[in-house]
């Protein structure tokens, strides 16, 4: 039986939502005050579940991205990752690092834009090693960013659905052990054989 370990990243393997921190750091506080109140009637709506999450979060992203060519958003990325790295919780890196040779697979499955959620595990796992992030993928033309995303809002159900395209063999051939930490989480850790709620802390 295969083992594989799959982790929610925002908030699980980390203290605070990345996509807000990712903006601060690449535009600025006042610029990420001044979208967030240009945005704050939506994203009320979107917690109150009247507007989809996944459409907030594309509109918020195209506000401070579109038209950004992709090799300075990766540049972007990969400084974030190096420089915001205490946003990971120590725990979390601990353990990753210490399940890296037993496990057959390590997955982490996340909302956030996969360019910059990659780069956070540079210092953990090697091109050798069985490890993937499924995150959100960005819709890219001529070389610059549209501002759309071309992979549905990785939350709830989203979860189970990506974790299903990677593993080509039998549901029982595999035990699976699922970390979250938040409602988007629920069915990913209920569809595990072992479901950790709120772990790393």
């Amino acid at each position: 039986m295969k083992s594989i370990y799959v982790f929610d990243f925002d908030g699980t393997l980390t203290y605070k939502d990345t996509l807000l921190e990712f903006i601060k750091y690449s535009k600025g506080t006042f610029r990420f005050i001044f979208g967030f109140l240009l945005f704050s009637p939506l994203l009320v709506l979107m917690k109150l579940h009247l507007y989809d999450n996944g459409k907030a979060k594309q509109q918020l992203f195209a506000f401070y991205f579109q038209g950004m060519s992709l090799t300075t958003f990766d540049t972007l990325c990969h400084d974030f990752a190096r420089d915001k790295h205490v946003l990971f919780r120590p725990q979390a890196f601990q353990y990753l690092q210490s399940i890296k040779k037993q496990a057959d697979q390590i997955l982490v499955i996340s909302a956030s834009i996969d360019n910059w959620v990659r780069p956070f595990f540079s210092t953990i796992f090697s091109a050798e090693d069985s490890f993937q992030v499924l995150g959100t993928k960005l819709e890219v033309r001529d070389g610059k960013l549209t501002g759309r995303f071309i992979t549905p809002n990785c939350y709830g159900q989203e979860k189970v659905n990506r974790l299903k395209q990677v593993l080509n063999e039998p549901r029982q051939t595999y035990s699976i052990k699922a970390f979250g930490d938040s409602r988007g989480d629920k069915e990913l850790l209920e569809y595990a054989d072992q479901g950790h709620y709120k772990p790393f802390r």
